[in-house]
């Protein structure tokens, strides 16, 4: 008889601890942390212990990423209530870019539009956009965050903030339309502040708001 019989036997026979209760005491086993031996029913208790300290701090972890969500959500909420409230249409992209800067606390925002009607052709958001911006806002189709490589160097030039160490480019598109007709940039110091492994959920929720909104100030 090999160990795997006598734990398929066990296995088998939950009742055997019943008829013979006091090997649960007789048995001796290592302590999982080193030091003296302890009996099987120690052994247990450490076991449930490691495991209750495991549950607890997978409970502490989703309730501070839970609380991480609600403060986004919430962030979310206000700068949309703004831009709802936002009556002025000529006012309304200095106002998406300066709350959003103030509730995200984002150090350089960048918003340009390439599509917009005559009556706004003459803000600064809607001013000429070079080719490779728009070539750049084309070839995305979700945000991109992460490093501003030589790829995405063209939107430089838009940003007033030049230590650029991270940057989230949300392409801008009217509902479905697989063409952008515009581009909204974030810029930080940070490098960890928009980094490869940041999820984008939020980021494209962002984008979709921005798009509604803006869509006031198109041809």
């Amino acid at each position: 008889m090999n160990a795997q019989d006598v734990a398929d036997y066990l296995q088998s026979h939950p009742e055997f601890f019943d008829q013979y209760a006091e090997l649960l005491n007789a048995v001796s086993l290592p302590h999982p942390h080193g030091g003296r031996a302890i009996s099987l029913s120690e052994r247990q208790m450490l076991t449930l212990r490691d495991k209750n300290k495991a549950l607890e701090l997978r409970l502490a972890e989703l309730v501070r990423f839970g609380q991480e969500n609600d403060a986004i959500l919430d962030r979310l909420q206000r700068w949309t209530r703004g831009l709802l409230l936002q009556r002025n249409t000529r006012l309304l992209p200095d106002a998406l870019t300066t709350s959003l800067a103030e509730i995200f606390a984002i150090p350089s925002i960048a918003l340009r539009i390439w599509e917009a009607a005559d009556d706004f052709a003459d803000l600064p958001v809607a001013q000429a956009v070079p080719v490779d911006v728009i070539s750049l806002a084309n070839q995305l189709r979700e945000p991109y965050v992460g490093a501003l490589t030589e790829v995405h160097a063209c939107v430089r030039p838009l940003l007033e903030y030049l230590q650029i160490q991270s940057i989230a480019l949300l392409p801008l598109r009217r509902g479905a339309s697989p063409q952008p007709f515009g581009l909204l940039v974030m810029a930080s110091s940070d490098p960890r502040r928009f980094h490869g492994g940041l999820g984008t959920e939020v980021l494209s929720r962002v984008g979709e708001i921005a798009s509604a909104a803006l869509t006031r100030l198109l041809a």
